[in-house]
C-alpha cells in the first residue's frame, strides 16, 4: 500500500485532494472524521464531507478512505450520495466487541475495511486471536484489506508520547508490533505501520521505515505529503533483491541454489519473492541501486 495520507475532513482543499488536482502522486487518502476533527467541528467536517463525496470524480489515482468516528457516523457517511465512490472504510479501535456494529452496515457494499488495532485489547494476545477468528470468517476475511496499528492511541494507554531519536520500535510498542506480525500475517491479514509524528527527523523516519519492511508491514500512514516520498522510496525493491526474486519463482529453479551470496530456497522463499515481485510491479526498483548495477 505505501504510503497513506490521512487528511482532515475539515479540510479547505478536501475536495481538491479527493480529485487528484493537490497531491496528485498520493496512491491512498484516508478522510477522517476521528482524532483528526475536534468534537465541535464534526457537525462541519460531515457536512464538507458530504458535499465531497456528491462532487469527487467517481474515479481517480488514490484509493479514497474515510475513517469513521463510531457507527452512528458510519451509517451517516453510507447515506451519502456518493459514498460508493469510496474505496472503503478505516474503523477505529476495533475490536471483536465492536467490529460487527460497523461490519453489519457494509456487508452488502462493495467497501473494503482497515480495522485500526489501537485499544488495550492489542496488550492482550488472547484478544488478538479471539480478534484474528471473528476476522477469519470467509465473508469477513475477503473485505480486510489491512490492519492499521495505532500507534499514538497505543502508546498513549501507556501514558508514553513517542520520543524523539528512536524509533517506534526502541519503545514498547515494538515487541507489541512484531506480535501482531505474528498473530495476524500467517493467517493471510497484512498490517500497516503507525505514523511517524516528527515532521523535522527524515534520517529516522528511514530508519523506521526499514523496520517497518523488516516486520512484513505493507505500508505506513503519513500525517503529511512531506513524507509521502521519504516512505514510498522504501518500498521500491532492491534490484538484486527482484533478480532473485524471479528466479525463486522460475518454474525450472533447483530446490535450493545460491544468488548474490545467500541461499535461496524455493520451498520456503515463494512467498517472499511472490510479494517482491507485486511490490516491484508498484513501486519499480530502487533507483539508486538500479543505476548502480547498471555500471
Amino acid at each position: 500500500m505505501g504510503a497513506s495520507l490521512y487528511v482532515p475532513a475539515t479540510h479547505k482543499y478536501l475536495m481538491a485532494v479527493a480529485d487528484g488536482e493537490r497531491l496528485p502522486h498520493v496512491r491512498s487518502l484516508i478522510f477522517c472524521t476521528e482524532d483528526a476533527v475536534a468534537e465541535r467541528d464534526l457537525s462541519w467536517a460531515l457536512f464538507n464531507l458530504s458535499v465531497v463525496l456528491n462532487n469527487m470524480q467517481a474515479h481517480t489515482r488514490a484509493e479514497r478512505f474515510v475513517r469513521v468516528r463510531n457507527p452512528e457516523v458510519l451509517a451517516r457517511v453510507l447515506a451519502m450520495p456518493g459514498a460508493d465512490k469510496l474505496s472503503g472504510f478505516v474503523i477505529p479501535k476495533a475490536t471483536s466487541s465492536n467490529f460487527e456494529l460497523y461490519f453489519r452496515q457494509v456487508r452488502d457494499t462493495h467497501h473494503m475495511l482497515m480495522p485500526t488495532l489501537e485499544t488495550a485489547e492489542v496488550f492482550d494476545d488472547a484478544a488478538m486471536r479471539q480478534f484474528r477468528q471473528l476476522l477469519e470468517a470467509p465473508a469477513v476475511h475477503r473485505r480486510i484489506l489491512a490492519l492499521r496499528i495505532g500507534g499514538n492511541d497505543l502508546l498513549a494507554l501507556l501514558g508514553l508520547r513517542r520520543p524523539r531519536g528512536m524509533t517506534i520500535y526502541r519503545t514498547p510498542l515494538g515487541p507489541v508490533i512484531a506480535r501482531l506480525a505474528i498473530t495476524f500475517r500467517p493467517y493471510g491479514f497484512v498490517l500497516t505501520a503507525p505514523v511517524f509524528e516528527h515532521l523535522d527527523l527524515p534520517e529516522l523516519l528511514d530508519q523506521e521505515v526499514l523496520e517497518d519492511l523488516a516486520h512484513g508491514m505493507v505500508g505506513k500512514t503519513a500525517i503529511h505529503p512531506s513524507q509521502i516520498a521519504l516512505i514510498e522510496q522504501h518500498y521500491r525493491v532492491k534490484p538484486h533483491d527482484l533478480s532473485a526474486a524471479r528466479a525463486i519463482l522460475d518454474v525450472n529453479a533447483p530446490a535450493v541454489f545460491k544468488m548474490h551470496d545467500s541461499m535461496c530456497e524455493v520451498a520456503t522463499h515463494r512467498a517472499w519473492a511472490q510479494r517482491m515481485v507485486e511490490q516491484s510491479d508498484v513501486f519499480g526498483a530502487h533507483p539508486h541501486e538500479a543505476s548502480a548495477s547498471a555500471q
